[in-house]
Order: C-alpha cells, then sequence, then structure tokens
C-alpha cells in the first residue's frame, strides 16, 4: 500500500479556496481546480517507490492483478479526481471508444501533433465520467424537451432566437436539437455575439430559471454555449448525489467541490463556454442529441455498510463509505487495484491515517482493513 502525493491542477476556472479548506492548508491565491490522483502520465501521484505510473509499468500484473491487464491493458484504467469549479466549464461532450480509437487514428494518421490546438483526439480510449458532490454542486448535464428548451428561448423576448424557437417545435425531437446546435456553431459570430448579449440581459431581468444563463454570459460573453446550455437540464446535486457522463452526453459544471472519477482518457470536444478549438463537424458526430432525464444517482448501501454509485461500465468503480467512531473494521481486500480517498475524519487504511484529502493506492490482492471514523471513497474497476 502507497500513501500518495498528488499534483493540484491550476486552471483559470477553479476555486481558489475549496482544495485548500478540503486539505486544511492555506489558500494561496491561484485558483486550485483538480487534484489527480492516479497513473496518467500528464500528472501521476507519487509515492516512496517513486510516479506510481512507473510502478505500473515495471509490473503491471503485480500492481493491477491479472484480470484487470487481461481485461483493460498494463495500465491504471481510471482516473480519480477532486474538483472544485469556482468558474463554469466549458461545454463539452466524450467520444466512446470506437469514435476515440477512429478519431485517434486519423489524427495520428494526418501528422497532427498531439499538443496541437487543434488537435481533438489526445489518446485512443473513451472517457466516461461520473461526478460526487462534496458540496452543493451545480452543472448542465443532457438535453431537455426541445418544447422546454423553446420556452425557455421564448420567454426571453429576443427576436433573434425566434428561429431557433420555431427548430425546436420540429420533429422528431433528435433532429430538432441537431438543428439547433448546427445553427448555434455555425452563425456569423458578430451576429451570435449580439443575440447572446440581448439574451443575457432579458435573463438577468428575468432571473429564477433564467439567472444561471445570465452569469454564463458574464463569463462568456457573446459566446454562443450560453444559448446552447439553454437546451440541458439545469442540475443542482446535494452532497452525496452523483451524475454520470455517458459517451456524447452534453455538460458543463459551473460550481462546486466534488469527487470525479473517469476512464483513463483526456478526449474531450467542446461546444462552448470556451476560447479554445471546437471542432464542429466531429462534435456534430458524436454528440447524442437525445432528450433524456438526467438521472441523479445516489449511492446505494450493501450489508457491509458500502455505499456505491451504479454505473453501466467497468473502468471505475466508485464507492462511499462513511464510518462511526467505533464501527467494526471493514476489510476491502480486492483482486482489483484501488485508490482510497479520506474527504471527512481521520480513517486508517491498514497502518496509515487519512486526512482529509489523503489517498493511498492499493495494489490488487493486497489485504486492506479501513478503521476508524470518517469518510472514504473508494474506486477501483470491475474484471
Amino acid at each position: 500500500m502507497e500513501r500518495l502525493v498528488n499534483t493540484v491542477r491550476p486552471y483559470a476556472w477553479g476555486s481558489t479556496t475549496a482544495i485548500p479548506e478540503l486539505l486544511g492548508t492555506a489558500p494561496t491565491g491561484e485558483p486550485q481546480a483538480e487534484m489527480w490522483m492516479g497513473a496518467h502520465p500528464g500528472a501521476p501521484s507519487l509515492t516512496a517507490r517513486g510516479p506510481l505510473n512507473a510502478l505500473i509499468e515495471a509490473d503491471p500484473v503485480r500492481e493491477l492483478g491479472p484480470a484487470a491487464v487481461d481485461r483493460f491493458g498494463p495500465r491504471l484504467p481510471f482516473l480519480l479526481k477532486v474538483l472544485a469549479a469556482g468558474a463554469p466549464l466549458s461545454l463539452q461532450v466524450h467520444p466512446d471508444l470506437a469514435q476515440a480509437r477512429a478519431g485517434y487514428a486519423a489524427e495520428e494518421a494526418a501528422g497532427i501533433p498531439v499538443d496541437a490546438p487543434h488537435r481533438t483526439y489526445k489518446d485512443d480510449n473513451h472517457k466516461p465520467e461520473l461526478i460526487c458532490a462534496l458540496t452543493p454542486f451545480e452543472g448542465f448535464c443532457g438535453f431537455r424537451a426541445p418544447a422546454e428548451a423553446a420556452d425557455t428561448l421564448a420567454a426571453l423576448g429576443v427576436d433573434s432566437l425566434k428561429p431557433y424557437v420555431d427548430l425546436l417545435h420540429a420533429h422528431p425531437e433528435e433532429a430538432a436539437l441537431r438543428e439547433v446546435l448546427t445553427a448555434l456553431l455555425t452563425a456569423d459570430p458578430d451576429e451570435t455575439a449580439h443575440t447572446v448579449a440581448e439574451a443575457a440581459a432579458a435573463a438577468d431581468r428575468l432571473g429564477g430559471a433564467h439567472a444561471p444563463y445570465a452569469a454564463l454570459a458574464h463569463h462568456f460573453p457573446g459566446d454562443p454555449g450560453v444559448i446552447a446550455a439553454m437546451l440541458l437540464h439545469h442540475v443542482t446535486l446535494q452532497p452525496g448525489e452523483a451524475l454520470y457522463l455517458g459517451a456524447g452526453v452534453p455538460h458543463a459544471y459551473l460550481s462546486g467541490l466534488g469527487v470525479e472519477i473517469m476512464a483513463n482518457s483526456d478526449n474531450v470536444l467542446r461546444c462552448g463556454l470556451t476560447p479554445k478549438h471546437v471542432d464542429v463537424p466531429e462534435l456534430l458526430r458524436v454528440v447524442r442529441f437525445e432528450p433524456a432525464d438526467p438521472g441523479v444517482l445516489r449511492p446505494e448501501a450493501s450489508p457491509s455498510g458500502e455505499e456505491v454509485y451504479e454505473t453501466p461500465i467497468d473502468e471505475f468503480r466508485l464507492s462511499r463509505l462513511v464510518r462511526a467512531e467505533g464501527a467494526a473494521p471493514t476489510d476491502l481486500t480486492a483482486a482489483t487495484p484501488q485508490i482510497l480517498l479520506a474527504t471527512a475524519g481521520h480513517p486508517k487504511a491498514g497502518e496509515i491515517t487519512l486526512a482529509p484529502g489523503e489517498s493511498v493506492f492499493v495494489p490488487a490482492g493486497e489485504a486492506v482493513e479501513l478503521s476508524g471514523a470518517g469518510t472514504v471513497f473508494r474506486a477501483t474497476v470491475v474484471a
């Protein structure tokens, strides 16, 4: 078992206070957006024996177990994060596995450098993800019924939005959503900026359910993503609630602190709320234009007290253990690799005491008992 030393990424949208408050450290005044736990080469966790990715590369079967290596290859299949949003993230989607493999191969064949700003696929893996709230957590997720989105746009009373309102009343619904998003992303930028400014002013006057769009426009004036967000469900998670985001589902996080887990990938296709490259043709190929409930997840308790967030993929499995003082130890020994992250109290993983924000990597098959009071998130795989 290895105590992890983790990198905090200073992305501009990060909160300046949320991660320091979790860790019990003084804020630096700079944004602290994501703390990464895992073996991603971009910021691998450090252990007493070296970077976690190097340990796994040296002996993947010992660290990951034969079942995980057989199924997912010689790398840790998930990346665990603490995410702290102080400002909106980009509106985005992730590809499925076939799309990622095809897109990565095409860009490799075209000789586009992986770090090029117009590169879309950084690797050949999909990126399903789960976000679990530690504080109230706000975001947009998945398409609403087009008629509901039309009502939101119509209430703004902006003449240049009327063509979108009319499109949203067309059938079938999937075609209506596709046409509106396509029109938004391919419209004249100056005309779009004027529409967004008018829509933001109206949203600010109306307040209530329209207030989030005014806030978006404050961060991203003139961005078509402000209008695109009106097509989506606005969701506020309470602590312990989660969202699962599968391939092709548009989403954006707005504010809050959460535990995020995903397949080990960096493939993001942006739709808006960003100054970065938007690959419109590829985006429209990947987005799933299906109205659906965002499906807020609540953990399902097991007899051992472990609360599991059920998802349809196997690269990761996230669960939570909320332990009271004096509770009997919980055996967490597993044939797959694990990362244990404390978010409250001072629980012990084996002989290692964890403060909030601290974590350990447990190799496959290594015996580990969880004891003491506190809250621990457990990340592993299904193999």
